[in-house]
């Protein structure tokens, strides 16, 4: 994780975590990139994304979701 200690950032725990600690967390760094770890290894792997690029991800995780409980068709 190329500048960024896990300590350093603060991060937001996803608001559809499972019970059981299977979260996604996300952080934005001093550049303005958004982060993306896991609770189950917050030390490990760190996906950087561009805010555009996240916002697309957010976006496309909404819409299938709906999908899946039917409110689109």
């Amino acid at each position: 994780m190329k500048g960024h200690t896990v300590p350093d950032l603060t991060w937001q725990k996803s608001s559809y975590c499972a019970q059981g600690g299977a979260c996604v967390h996300v952080a934005a760094d001093q550049d303005g990139a958004v982060l993306l770890t896991e609770s189950a290894d917050p030390a490990g792997a760190v996906l950087t994304a561009t805010p555009a690029s996240f916002a697309a991800l957010v976006r496309r995780v909404r819409v299938t979701d709906q999908k899946q409980i039917g409110w689109l068709g």
